[in-house]
């Protein structure tokens, strides 16, 4: 694949975006003001240079006319939202900061997915760190062992592994300086399972 500059890396990852989200093109002016591009000029030749890598495809005189060529696109990834945060210690509110994440190979188009960062270390010796992306598939209900999003109270959420016991539920970190979370079970709410890591360094 022909080598992208950095500017038309981030124009074409705009149009991409954009197309799934509003089903049409951005307009050149959207695509500047999105990218703080000053100078339309200097935009169409952002845009002819795509064309011309095969990127993209123009038609001319009609107005939010392009098309990605998703064959070469290298942003035709799955996207899921990261919707925020989860506590890998103690509970903490459920927060909601929407960005969006990029997977290739974790997802499947079946799964309705999310993302969330992690806060803590709780989960450590399921090789989870605090920073780690996790991956979550929208499931209300678990499996005995399954690592979950846990809803306590309806207000705090946190990431344990998931034990019904009885008329209680065990929500059991994998950290040995924590101890695990015992409550009644209708106390608690599965808001999804756990279906992956994603890591920087």
């Amino acid at each position: 694949m022909e080598q992208l500059t950095r500017r038309q890396a981030q124009v074409l990852e705009f149009i991409t975006t954009y197309l799934q989200q509003h089903g049409c093109a951005p307009s050149l002016r959207e695509i500047a003001r999105r990218l703080g591009v000053s100078s339309i000029g200097s935009l169409h030749k952002h845009l002819v240079r795509l064309e011309r890598k095969g990127f993209i495809r123009r038609v001319w005189n009609k107005s939010r006319a392009i098309e990605v060529v998703q064959e070469r696109n290298p942003f035709s990834v799955s996207r899921v939202p990261l919707v925020g945060t989860v506590a890998a210690g103690l509970p903490v509110e459920a927060l909601e900061d929407v960005e969006e994440v990029d997977l290739a190979e974790m997802l499947t188009a079946e799964r309705d997915c999310f993302a969330l960062r992690v806060r803590g270390d709780s989960m450590v010796d399921d090789q989870i760190a605090d920073g780690d992306c996790i991956v979550v598939e929208r499931r209300p209900e678990a499996r005995n062992g399954e690592l979950v999003i846990a809803l306590l109270d309806g207000s705090e959420c946190t990431l344990k592994r998931f034990y019904r016991e009885g008329d209680m539920v065990r929500l059991q970190p994998a950290n040995e300086t924590f101890e695990p979370i015992v409550v009644p079970a209708e106390r608690v709410s599965i808001l999804g399972v756990v279906r992956g890591v994603v890591r920087r360094y």
